[in-house]
């Protein structure tokens, strides 16, 4: 790093005696603002060790529709999603896609367990990441046991988040899948201290379709269903805005949060 610049009041200017120097203020680091630093795994990080985290971080912006990570590659970064919205997929043996989930500011992506990624990583919209060399970030684990607790509570969510999408593909009918996704993104938003009602879906009808397991189709006739019982409105095709939130809950039979 290069030398503060030393700088000279003005009444100091032409004159011959000692002067005293004015340091400019090291610029703050970034993460300190950062607008999801409380719901990702850095709001664990006392001020000294989100600054070691910085240290080994940098800014990467993806396009929409482009990969981020692939499944079955080498599993060399994880990464802090900042902005945007980005889909979990995995291939089928007859080459179909299954979509598995989709993270929002604030999620961690590129957690394994193993020497490569289990998914397909994907920008839905352009997004903003944080990234972080992997044997880097682990090397900060044994450091920082309350980051490592973090990661136990994100690795413990996703396989909530498996099960329950195991009995949304399995047990559900249609309308109930698209009923039961509407108040998972609403009850996520609230968490998140986010307006929960109207409902933003950044993914498409197609997106949706492939985490459901329904056709696009099938998708678009259960929310013209919904809409015709008086349960939902749709202003635009990325919002929906639930009339009726308690008769979701009844159709789908989820408990309330």
């Amino acid at each position: 790093m290069p030398p503060d610049k030393l700088i000279m009041t003005s009444s100091q200017v032409g004159r011959g005696t000692e002067t005293d120097t004015i340091r400019p203020p090291r610029p703050r680091n970034p993460c300190h603002a950062c607008d999801v630093r409380e719901m990702s795994v850095c709001g664990s990080l006392e001020p000294a060790e989100l600054d070691r985290l910085s240290a080994i971080a940098s800014k990467v912006t993806v396009d929409a529709r482009q990969t981020i990570i692939y499944e079955g590659e080498e599993a060399d970064n994880v990464f802090n999603l900042t902005l945007g919205t980005v889909r979990l997929s995995k291939m089928l043996p007859d080459g179909r896609r299954q979509i598995t989930g989709f993270l929002f500011p604030g999620d961690f992506l590129g957690l394994v367990f193993n020497e490569t990624y289990g998914y397909t990583a994907e920008a839905v919209m352009a997004v903003s990441l944080c990234r972080f060399p992997r044997w880097k970030f682990e090397a900060l684990l044994s450091k920082f046991p309350h980051l490592e607790k973090r990661l136990l509570s994100i690795a413990s969510n996703e396989l909530m988040a498996a099960q329950d999408q195991m009995l949304l593909l399995g047990r559900k009918s249609s309308q109930e899948k698209v009923a039961s996704f509407l108040l998972m993104l609403s009850r996520r938003a609230a968490r998140h201290g986010l307006p929960d009602n109207p409902i933003d879906l950044p993914m498409n009808r197609a997106d949706i379709a492939d985490y459901l397991g329904l056709t696009t189709e099938t998708v678009s006739r259960a929310l013209k269903r919904l809409h015709k019982n008086g349960l939902l409105t749709l202003p635009s095709p990325s919002q929906v805005a639930l009339l009726q939130p308690e008769a979701l809950e009844e159709l789908t039979g989820d408990d309330l949060p």
